[in-house]
């Protein structure tokens, strides 16, 4: 026997051994060359974007109610806060940091994933469209990471401001402040949000109607750090006593974030759009712990379509922030469950009636929020408000936050977003009287907070304004029909949604979202009466007297392409690589239309086009500009601008070349930037007309 030769079964183990390895190494070569080939194009990563763009929109909701938590606790004084710490405030802040809602399973999900995604970035062999593969993995796997490690300190946030008194019942807060803090905490709110805005015009709106405007024209662009701005001037004038909503400033917010990553992933205008309407929506089932509504509302008043392709970004992003703003801010019902049903047949007449006043209460809402901020921006005839109109920012604002802070002393509803006060009507606990001054005082607060320079949205006092009008109504109807009518509490949830719906002219979101706030599917038929008639009536009556200004759609129709077009000579096809770039990196536009070889207008080539073979100088003897050229559809130059755009979403392209008019040598091009350019300076001459219909609550269909 040989000294070397191993023992008996060695060689087969090795064999089995070696094949195992070879297996490996060709399983593991099979995985990078299917990685290599792995392909993320917009619609497939447009509904991971829309989770993580929800994701955020929580965040974003959990601190934003924390500063308004914070700005209110400071508001009440720091006596509170000091009796709290002479308790013993160690137990109770264990005992807060203990029930809160850590939801260790997100991290436990989460990071893996995050991680393998950054992995398989690395992974992937850099060069051509895996770049953007790797760039995009990179991206999301980053921002998910970012997201859980802003999650759970935010959590331990909301434990400690529970313990230190930063959440307060209002209700039975309000009455026991002091005069004098009554109107010097709005007011000094007021200079503070004057001063904080008051370089930075473009942030005065109050949100939604700016992301409306940003999709409906295209641009998709809503500035992240205007976002931010709101969310602290909202929390500022929301704390400190100013009437106004948390809806507009979170979703504008959500939609500012949104915009920003839609833009470092690439995706397309379309894509971006609904993007944008996740970061909206996601904000709104954050804010109200109601996802369903949220979707609703990102589909109906944002993107105002209902199509398949938009249905999964949208419902996951309202998913993942409803799950974010659950842990922060808790998952306890913003409404009580009351059983409340529809008594008889007949009530639908009652509901009916409730919808007329909900419409018009709406009407009267959006007049009279355009005429304060006209009134405070010296517009209006008159001494004081041309001398109003000249004072700054911080000067008009802080009077507005005095003004609320002097009808506080009638109605403590005025206060805050006045939350509190709707579960009291829900429940049928606030006298007729009350309910009256409460509706009225309410709508002018907002108004004047509002118009005068605070910041803040007009979705959730619209919606105290209808509970405190619907809970009238109501006690007025089963006072004389006892037997065939609800309560006044029925009444006041409907009217709610009805003049949520009124408000913003979408019967879908008023019913969805007080059905699911309601928690009661017996309600569903009210609120459908009532949120319809609602909003047809507001909108009728806002139509009817509005100035018929021409919609965008009009203007594109009516406008030729001759008109927008710039004339240029196109280049020839065999055109070499080196001239061709001189005259690109020239030209206004950075693209020029391209002939055949039969001298027709073949298409187009841009400077991006140019990326691939720029660094390559043995190839430019070979290629001529036709080899480089996109063919694409070409304009007739008296088609009409709407058709032009059309055929840009299909071709998913910036400009399309026009053929030669009659009488003309040269061929031209149309780019979408001259096309918003031109619908800008539309927008601007009618604003300084003063005959936009557009107002600051309302976007016109």
């Amino acid at each position: 026997m040989i000294a070397d030769e191993p023992p008996t079964g060695v060689w087969p183990q090795r064999a089995v051994m070696d094949r195992a390895r070879e297996a490996l190494s060709r399983f593991v070569h099979a995985t990078l060359q299917a990685s290599n080939r792995l392909r993320l194009p917009g619609p497939s990563v447009l509904p991971v974007a829309g989770a993580v763009v929800g994701l955020y929109s929580g965040l974003a909701a959990g601190i934003f109610a924390n500063l308004i938590g914070l700005v209110t606790g400071l508001t009440f004084g720091a006596a509170e806060l000091a009796h709290t710490l002479r308790r013993s405030q160690l137990l109770t802040l264990m005992e807060a940091f203990a029930s809160a809602k850590w939801h260790l399973e997100y991290a436990i999900i989460g990071a893996p994933l995050s991680l393998g995604a950054l992995l398989l970035a690395r992974v992937i062999e850099p060069g051509g469209p895996r770049d953007e593969v790797k760039r995009r993995l990179r991206l999301l796997a980053l921002l998910t990471l970012g997201a859980l490690s802003l999650y759970y300190p935010l959590v331990a946030l909301a434990a400690l401001n529970s313990v230190f008194g930063h959440s307060h019942a209002l209700s039975e807060e309000i009455p026991y402040l002091p005069w004098w803090l009554m109107l010097l905490a709005p007011t000094l709110g007021g200079v503070a949000v004057g001063r904080l805005l008051r370089d930075r015009p473009e942030t005065h709106g109050h949100g939604v109607p700016e992301v409306v405007r940003a999709v409906k024209s295209g641009a998709n662009v809503v500035p992240a750090d205007r976002g931010l701005l709101k969310l602290v001037a909202s929390a500022i004038t929301i704390g400190s006593g100013g009437s106004a909503g948390r809806e507009g400033p979170i979703v504008y917010g959500g939609a500012a974030f949104a915009s920003t990553v839609g833009r470092v992933l690439g995706f397309s205008r379309k894509e971006l759009s609904i993007l944008l309407a996740c970061g909206a929506g996601a904000g709104i089932s954050a804010s109200f712990n109601a996802p369903i509504a949220g979707a609703v509302f990102a589909m109906e008043i944002i993107l105002r379509e209902f199509e398949l392709r938009v249905f999964s970004p949208i419902i996951l992003a309202s998913v993942a922030g409803t799950l974010v703003s659950q842990g922060v801010l808790g998952e306890a019902p913003m409404l009580r469950r009351v059983p409340y049903e529809l008594v008889s047949g007949s009530e639908v007449l009652a509901y009916a009636g409730l919808g007329i006043g909900c419409g018009l209460l709406a009407f009267l809402f959006v007049k009279l929020l355009h005429g304060v901020e006209h009134f405070f921006q010296g517009r209006t005839r008159g001494t004081l408000s041309p001398w109003l109109g000249q004072k700054p920012l911080p000067f008009r604002a802080g009077l507005g936050g005095l003004c609320a802070g002097l009808l506080a002393f009638v109605s403590p509803t005025v206060w805050g977003s006045g939350h509190d006060y709707i579960n009291l009507a829900a429940v049928g606990k606030l006298p007729f009287f009350f309910l009256v001054i409460a509706c009225v005082l309410k709508l002018v607060a907002t108004a004047i907070t509002i118009g005068s320079g605070g910041s803040g949205g007009t979705f959730f006092p619209a919606a105290v304004i209808g509970a405190m009008a619907g809970g009238a109504f109501g006690t007025l109807v089963h006072y004389f029909f006892p037997a065939s009518t609800g309560p006044s509490g029925a009444y006041a949830l409907v009217g709610m949604g009805g003049a949520v719906a009124a408000l913003n002219r979408g019967p879908l979101t008023g019913m969805m979202m007080m059905y699911e706030l309601s928690g009661n599917h017996d309600i569903i038929l009210p609120l459908m009466v009532t949120c319809t008639i609602a909003s047809a009536l507001c909108h009728y009556l806002i139509e009817r007297k509005a100035p018929k200004v021409p919609s965008d759609a009009d203007l594109l129709e009516s406008t030729p392409v001759h008109a927008l077009m710039e004339h240029m000579a196109p280049v020839p096809a065999g055109l070499p690589v080196r001239p061709l770039a001189d005259l690109l990196l020239t030209s206004e536009t950075g693209a020029l239309p391209v002939l055949d070889t039969s001298g027709e207008v073949y298409g187009l080539i841009q400077v991006q086009q140019l990326r691939e073979v720029w660094s390559d100088e043995a190839m430019y003897p070979l290629l001529v500009a036709s080899d480089l050229a996109r063919k694409l559809p070409v304009l007739s130059p008296d088609a009409d601008l709407a058709h032009a755009l059309r055929l840009m979403d299909q071709e998913d392209v910036d400009a399309l070349p026009v053929a030669a008019a009659s009488g003309i040598a040269t061929r031209g091009l149309l780019t979408r930037v001259a096309v918003r350019r031109f619908l800008f300076a539309q927008h601007a001459t009618e604003h300084s007309q003063g005959s936009t219909p557009v107002g600051a609550t309302e976007v016109t269909r």
